[in-house]
């Protein structure tokens, strides 16, 4: 399904709050390529464009990723975020920026290029906990999930978990794909959601791109 305007439920609710806490930068060239997921299903993977993560990149992040063509990234400052809200709007704020284990760092817009939805990364402090347990607690911090199916994966220099399930949404069921990677900044966690499953499955090769080019930070 694409469309011109628009964001999913939560970020609906929430834009003006982002408003002055995030910047963009513009995408570079790329090339298309195709990559096996980690069921042995071919997936396409997006065409690239910036690249995020390292200093002086829009977002700033322990890991650094290739991100899709025409795709706007914006660092988040969560801290600025809640402190900026009223009381009432307060926990709303720290629901939609603070997921389990993790606060979101930075949120990657796809609707330059015609989709509605976004991959958003998510940072937390350093601990114990392994990637799959960051990551089980990112999902049961989120309302209404089911079907859950975890798996591992490696790309570059790091091996985490990611993880399929689903949500309610607007008469059916939408769903989510995330991974968690620990680095010695601490847990990352991608989260690629969407409007309904037709946005989801169009927006899935930009997520594969970020996760087959996945890297700690220098």
């Amino acid at each position: 399904m694409r469309h011109g305007v628009g964001n999913g439920r939560r970020g609906l609710a929430l834009a003006v709050l982002l408003t002055g806490l995030v910047g963009g930068c513009s995408p570079g060239d790329g090339e298309s390529a195709r990559a096996g997921d980690a069921t042995a299903a071919r997936v396409e993977v997006a065409r690239r464009g910036a690249s995020v993560g390292a200093a002086g990149s829009a977002c700033e992040l322990p890991v650094t990723f290739d991100i899709a063509e025409s795709w706007k990234p914006k660092a988040v400052d969560a801290e600025a975020g809640l402190a900026g809200v009223s009381e009432d709007l307060a926990d709303l704020a720290d629901a939609f920026l603070r997921q389990g284990p993790v606060t979101m760092a930075c949120e990657i817009d796809a609707k330059p290029a015609g989709n509605i939805g976004f991959l958003r990364v998510w940072t937390g402090e350093p601990g114990d906990a392994g990637a799959r347990a960051v990551l089980e607690d990112f999902v049961a911090a989120e309302e209404g999930t089911s079907r859950e199916k975890y798996r591992g994966f490696e790309a570059d220099d790091v091996t985490g978990t990611e993880v399929e399930y689903v949500t309610p949404g607007s008469g059916e069921l939408r769903t989510s794909h995330a991974l968690a990677v620990i680095t010695p900044d601490g847990p990352v966690v991608l989260h690629l959601g969407g409007l309904d499953d037709e946005e989801h499955e169009e927006m899935l090769p930009a997520y594969e791109l970020a996760k087959t080019t996945l890297r700690t930070t220098p």
